[in-house]
C-alpha cells in the first residue's frame, strides 16, 4: 500500500479544523486499523511546515522530561523526512519533551562529510543498522539494503518548535480521557541537508516521502507488552520505522487552504 497526501499552502496560522486529516493510522506491519485512533494532516508556509496529530488515549501517560530521553519506550508520536542521503527523526510524548536525531546512510556520507555538524568524531554519532535487527546474518547491517547508517544523537533542527495539548487528565488511570494533540513546525530554513536538490520551501508538486507515527506503551499484568504496537499513515510490511521507502508521499500544492471549497 502505497498513500499520498496533498500539503496545503497556509497564509495565515494553520486552521487545523480545515486541514485535510490522514485516514486512521494503522499497524505498522498488517495494516489492520489501530485499536486507538490517530490521524495526522500537514499544512506550509513560507517559514514552515507545520504538522499536528490527533491521537486517541484513554488514559494519557508521560514520565520522561529530559529532551533527548529515549521517548520511544512511553507512548509517543513521531515523524521522519527523508533527505535522500540523510533523514531526520522527530519524537514527542504527552509532556511535549522531544528527541531529535540525524541519519546519514554510510554510502551517501561522503556528501555531507565535509560539513561541520556532521563530523563523526567530533560529534556524538554512532553507527545503527534498524529496529529490531539483533539476530543472525542482520545483526551488524540490518535488513535495509543500504545498510548501515550514521545517527547524530545531538542533532537538533534548526528553529523546531513543538507543543501539545491534553484532552482529559495526564498520569492518572481514576479517570478517562479523550486524548491529545500534538503539533510540530519544522522551518525550511533548518532543511537544507534534506532538501536532496529541491526547493525551500517547496514548489508545487513537489514531493517528500515523510513518515507519520505512533507508538502505544502497553501493560498486561504488570508488564510492559513488547514490542509495542506501532500505528502509522503508511504501512511498512516489517516492523521497522527506519525505511523511508515506504513512508508517506507528501504532494506540496501552492493552492491556498483558505481558497479551498468548504
Amino acid at each position: 500500500m502505497d498513500s499520498s497526501y496533498t500539503c496545503y499552502r497556509t497564509r495565515t496560522a494553520p486552521d487545523w479544523a480545515a486541514a485535510p486529516r490522514s485516514p486512521r493510522f494503522v499497524d505498522m506491519v498488517s495494516g489492520e486499523p489501530g485499536f486507538f485512533d490517530t490521524r495526522a494532516a500537514a499544512l506550509w508556509d513560507d517559514r514552515a511546515l507545520h504538522i499536528r496529530f490527533w491521537i486517541e488515549e484513554p488514559f494519557i501517560e508521560a514520565h520522561l522530561t529530559e529532551r533527548d530521553s529515549l521517548i520511544f519506550n512511553e507512548s509517543d508520536v513521531e515523524v521522519f523526512i527523508d533527505g535522500g542521503d540523510c533523514y531526520y527523526e522527530f519524537e514527542v510524548n504527552a509532556l511535549n519533551t522531544v528527541y531529535e536525531v540525524f541519519f546519514i546512510w554510510q554510502d551517501g556520507y561522503p556528501r555531507l562529510a565535509a560539513e561541520p555538524e556532521f563530523d563523526v568524531l567530533e560529534r556524538q554519532a554512532y553507527t545503527f543498522a534498524g529496529d529490531y535487527d539483533r539476530s543472525g546474518e542482520s545483526f551488524w547491517r540490518g535488513t535495509h539494503p543500504r545498510g548501515r547508517r550514521w545517527a547524530f544523537l545531538d542533532y537538533d533542527l534548526p528553529g523546531m518548535t513543538s507543543s501539545v495539548e491534553i484532552d482529559g487528565y495526564l498520569n492518572d488511570r481514576t479517570r478517562v480521557s479523550r486524548g491529545w494533540q500534538a503539533t510540530v513546525s519544522l522551518p525550511w530554513a533548518g532543511m537544507k541537508h534534506l532538501a536532496n536538490g529541491r526547493a525551500l520551501p517547496p514548489k508545487d508538486g513537489d514531493e517528500w516521502r515523510i513518515f507519520f507515527g505512533r507508538f502505544e506503551k502497553l501493560m498486561s499484568g504488570g508488564r510492559e507488552v513488547q514490542p509495542h504496537p506501532a500505528w502509522c499513515w503508511t504501512p511498512h510490511g516489517i516492523y521497522d520505522t527506519h525505511r523511508p521507502e515506504s513512508w508517506t508521499r507528501v504532494r506540496f500544492s501552492e493552492s491556498c487552504l483558505e481558497d479551498l471549497p468548504r
